[in-house]
């Protein structure tokens, strides 16, 4: 077999190199096939997510990410991330801590988004939710505690609360407990 010969093949005709096309910037390229792996890998259906635990990952332990990231799979454990996508398929049992989240999926334990929760309807969550702002959308399950106070005020609260037990702790004659 000549690839790069000049010679014949064994039909007689001679063989020719392949000549470069042109391409002109205006003119649509035509990217190769996808590849049977490609074919068959799970489509990411957020292309923002820098991070991305597909429907067959299951972890358990602390998960940290600095940016976005997209979970279907399966978590138990702790999570931090700027912004997390918990998708359909994904079971999470964790310690939520994010900027902002959307849940998708099935989520037991504590979600505290800095921004923004939105729970869609396809999500079942049970436990306790912190944000600022929370969307529910219709059809979505939520059973647990809510708190939609921004942290900052959040803390003002607490320290005002000890400072009015600490005065009536005094009032009474007792030493505040802290």
């Amino acid at each position: 077999m000549a690839l790069f010969s000049n010679e014949a093949d064994k039909n007689g005709r001679p063989e020719t190199a392949a000549k470069p096309q042109a391409v002109s910037p205006l003119s649509p390229q035509r990217s190769p096939a996808p590849s049977a792996a490609a074919e068959h890998a799970p489509e990411r259906k957020d292309s923002s997510a820098c991070a991305y635990l597909d429907r067959s990952a299951k972890v358990n332990g602390k998960l940290a990410f600095e940016g976005a990231a997209r979970i279907d799979g399966q978590v138990d454990g702790e999570i931090s991330a700027g912004e997390l996508t918990i998708g359909e398929t994904a079971v999470v049992t964790a310690t939520i801590a994010a900027a902002s989240v959307i849940v998708a999926g099935t989520v037991k334990g504590e979600i505290t988004a800095k921004q923004k929760l939105e729970i869609r309807p396809t999500a079942r969550v049970s436990g306790e939710i912190s944000a600022p702002k929370l969307v529910i959308l219709e059809g979505a399950i939520f059973d647990g505690r809510c708190s939609m106070q921004p942290d900052g005020a959040r803390e003002e609260r607490d320290f005002s609360l000890r400072r009015k037990e600490k005065n009536a702790a005094q009032a009474d004659g007792h030493a505040p407990s802290l």
